[in-house]
């Protein structure tokens, strides 16, 4: 692994070279290993297999090739930086780790030769326009359940959990107050304490077979059939929806100027490593940049 800082660039800089390679890991059996080499010298194969637990996936031969592709990248950087003769004090993150003098290194190279323009007020505007969906906040709702439990792989547990939840249905129908005595008869979620009241959802915070039930009934209805969901069968109600609301430009503008800037500087980085791969005698491993793999 690469750079340890705690700025925002230099904590990317960190994994220029992890995430430069694929991710992949294993302890399974791996073939004979080819030797890799940059520009003359040999990347040793003990230092391969360290880097393997830095690339956890399926197999071990992938898991090598994007161990080796990470240590070509970071000798690539190395031997930019020594050419340039650049040297750097290392830094400390704010959990107190110091960075080792090869990633001080290149922390200062990519410093110097990465530069990227600032995002301003134009550019994130249009970016605020173009995708309004990463803008708006969480629809809200408040509901009320009744949870027959059964699991899915028990069909008489469920077949009684559906007659059970239209029976609850056929009684609500005629008097919809009852609701929280029926629910701490019957709910075997811990919310029949209160009524079977769940609080405040939003996206994401329930399963989506539940979440879609909510999606289609008004506030003040009860869902007109049972709700299954892995947990079993529910009888749901909702008693309020806040729509999700688009928050304002102003609100978002300095988080939407660090993504840019961030979304630039790497792919700064990756484009000045393929112009490092592409000058260089890589052997052993195909290392892709902008114009395809390069491999010797």
């Amino acid at each position: 692994m690469v750079v340890i800082r705690q700025s925002p660039r230099a904590a990317a800089a960190r994994s220029a070279a992890a995430r430069h390679a694929p991710h992949a890991a294993s302890h399974m059996h791996m073939a004979d290993p080819v030797p890799v080499s940059v520009d003359g010298r040999d990347i040793p194969e003990e230092e391969i297999r360290a880097e393997m637990h830095n690339h956890p996936g399926p197999d071990p031969d992938t898991a090598r090739n994007a161990a080796a592709q990470a240590l070509v990248i970071r000798e690539l950087l190395l031997n930019a930086a020594r050419a340039r003769d650049i040297t750097a004090r290392p830094d400390t993150d704010g959990q107190g780790r110091q960075e080792l003098d090869d990633e001080a290194m290149i922390r200062a190279l990519l410093d110097a030769e990465v530069t990227t323009p600032r995002a301003d007020t134009a550019a994130c505007r249009r970016h605020y326009d173009s995708h309004p969906g990463r803008f708006t906040t969480s629809p809200v709702w408040e509901a009320r359940h009744i949870l027959l439990a059964a699991t899915e792989t028990d069909a008489a547990g469920r077949k009684a959990a559906r007659e059970r939840a239209q029976a609850i249905l056929a009684e609500l129908a005629s008097d919809p107050d009852r609701f929280a005595d029926l629910a701490t008869a019957f709910s075997a979620c811990p919310s029949r304490a209160e009524g079977g009241r769940l609080g405040q959802l939003v996206r994401g915070s329930t399963v989506p077979e539940f979440e879609a039930a909510l999606g289609r009934i008004s506030p003040g209805e009860i869902a007109p059939a049972p709700v299954e969901t892995r947990f079993g069968v529910h009888v749901v109600a909702l008693d309020r929806h806040l729509p999700g609301a688009v928050l304002p430009f102003e609100a978002v503008e300095a988080r939407i100027a660090a993504w840019l800037e961030a979304a630039s500087w790497s792919r700064g980085v990756a484009q000045f490593i393929s112009v490092l791969a592409a000058e260089a005698d890589i052997r052993g491993v195909a290392l892709a940049t902008a114009e395809g793999p390069l491999v010797r």
